[in-house]
C-alpha cells in the first residue's frame, strides 16, 4: 500500500483567471478539452466550481472504471479539487499566474493497492495517467488558443 500520486504541468496561453474560468466550468468549458481516455462524461449537478457532481468513465492501459466525482474549491481561483465517491483517487487543478500565460498542474493521487496487483498499478499506472493529463493540458491550451481567438 502507500500513496500513489501522477502529476504533469504546461503552459497555457491565456491569463490565470481565464484559466482557471475553463477549469471550473465542468459544463461548460470541459467538455470541450476532455483527454480521449474519458467517455460518457456527465455534469449531474452544478456545473461550475464547487458542488459539482460529474461522472465519466476512464479507459486507459487496457483497463476501464467509472468516477463520481465530487467538485471542490479548496483554493478558489487557484485550486479546484475532485473527489472521488467510490476510492481515494483526487484530482487537483492548480493554476498559477505567469505573466499573460498560466501554468496549469494536474495532479492525482490515491492509496495504491497491495501485493502483485500494487506492484503492477506503481509501475504502470502513473505512466499511463500522466499521458491522459498531459493530453488534456495540450487539449486545454488548444481551447484557450482557439477561445482568444475568436
Amino acid at each position: 500500500m502507500g500513496t500513489i500520486e501522477v502529476s504533469a504541468d504546461r503552459m497555457v496561453e491565456a491569463p490565470a483567471d481565464v484559466v482557471y474560468g475553463y477549469v471550473a466550468g465542468l459544463r461548460d468549458h470541459r467538455p470541450h478539452y476532455l483527454a480521449s481516455a474519458i467517455s460518457d462524461y456527465t455534469v449531474e449537478t452544478g456545473g461550475v466550481g464547487a458542488g459539482t457532481i460529474v461522472r465519466y468513465r476512464l479507459t486507459a492501459g487496457g483497463r476501464s472504471r467509472e468516477y463520481e466525482l465530487h467538485v471542490a474549491e479548496p483554493e478558489p481561483g487557484k485550486v479546484l479539487s475532485q473527489s472521488d465517491a467510490r476510492s481515494s483517487l483526487v484530482t487537483r487543478y492548480t493554476v498559477i499566474p505567469h505573466d499573460a500565460v498560466s501554468r496549469v498542474r494536474i495532479t492525482t493521487t490515491w492509496e495504491g493497492s497491495g501485493g502483485v496487483g500494487g506492484v503492477f498499478e506503481r509501475l504502470f499506472a502513473p505512466k499511463v495517467l500522466r499521458r491522459v493529463h498531459a493530453e488534456e493540458l495540450e487539449r486545454l491550451d488548444a481551447y484557450a488558443r482557439h477561445q482568444s481567438a475568436g
